[in-house]
């Protein structure tokens, strides 16, 4: 359904979206992580042929974004982060004229409307001005003209942004269930909600693809890296001579010493080293008081954190 290869653009001499390359197939939700300025926006408007790439290619729903971006623009409905309302029209007048824009017939603009309005759970605000709307109801507006014109492809930029939680999942529930007949990708800077949401995840940092995976196998490709906490009686200078002897251990690091004699730190291990036992006999051995020793999953969030300190380490 989506088929992006090499995908680039520059801002003058900055490299915003730096060769891309990823396919989603149909009924999939795909997520663009990253932090704010990683490049997702600019890769959204590409694909949804708002702004041309300086280089490279990508096929949306069987169509070239340069060579047939009409085509590609029927196919696909459009979220962006700053919704285009017009706060004086009503929730069915902005549809309608939204459906004109789009060249649809009075007779489908009646159908579609009152078919997304129901799907988008906005029925009930259809006659109002969208001014007088909350942020979850204009949200939903802008969801359901997206959806007017039946896409195959939905690109949803950062839809939950300024939500209350409620509003969150709500709107998190609409995406899920628009999945399956359509191909749906969204943008997020919040790590649960690509965890939530997306059968693949893209990790994009500084314009760059750093991760290609599903949220699952991200945890299991590094969690063979453990990160092990321990509480000690002792000073951390005291305490961290001893733990940075032992064989695999790449880090020791101070969480918490507002305890008075008592110190909580953090073991950081490379691939495969299970140290929890040599952890605790070496500060038993050296006469510190163990008070408590566990170790951690990695999350989404370790994951993220990790690939992107990684990929600007190796700049």
């Amino acid at each position: 359904m989506i088929d992006v290869q090499g995908l680039t653009r520059y801002f003058g001499r900055h490299v915003a979206v730096n060769h891309v390359s990823f396919r989603a197939g149909k009924g999939e939700i795909l997520g663009f992580l990253g932090p704010n300025g990683a490049g997702k926006t600019t890769l959204m408007r590409m694909l949804t042929c708002y702004l041309p790439p300086t280089a490279g290619t990508a096929r949306v729903a069987g169509h070239d974004i340069l060579e047939d971006s009409v085509a590609v623009r029927r196919r696909i409905g459009y979220l962006p982060e700053s919704v285009p309302l017009y706060g004086d029209l009503t929730a069915a007048g902005y549809l309608d004229f939204v459906g004109i824009l789009k060249g649809m017939s009075r007779r489908e603009r009646i159908a579609r409307a009152g078919t997304v309005m129901d799907e988008c759970g906005v029925t009930e605000v259809r006659n109002r001005p969208i001014g007088t709307l909350s942020r979850g109801f204009r949200q939903r507006v802008g969801l359901a003209q997206a959806l007017l014109n039946d896409p195959e492809v939905l690109i949803l930029d950062e839809p939950t942004v300024g939500l209350d939680p409620r509003q969150i999942i709500e709107i998190r529930e609409l995406i899920r269930a628009l999945a399956g007949r359509r191909t749906v990708v969204l943008s997020t800077h919040i790590l649960p909600e690509a965890s939530l949401l997306c059968q693949r995840v893209l990790i994009i940092n500084n314009g760059v693809l750093v991760r290609d995976d599903t949220p699952e196998n991200l945890g299991k490709t590094l969690r063979r890296s453990m990160t092990v906490e321990v509480l000690v009686r002792g000073s951390f200078d005291a305490v961290r001579r001893p733990l940075e002897g032992i064989a695999g251990v790449i880090a020791v690091r101070l969480l918490d010493a507002s305890v008075e004699g008592v110190v909580r730190v953090a073991v950081d291990t490379g691939e495969d080293a299970d140290v929890r036992e040599a952890i605790a006999g070496q500060l038993v051995a050296a006469g510190f008081g163990l008070l408590g020793l566990h170790s951690q999953s990695m999350s989404l969030e370790d994951v993220f954190v990790r690939l992107v300190t990684e990929e600007e380490a190796g700049e």
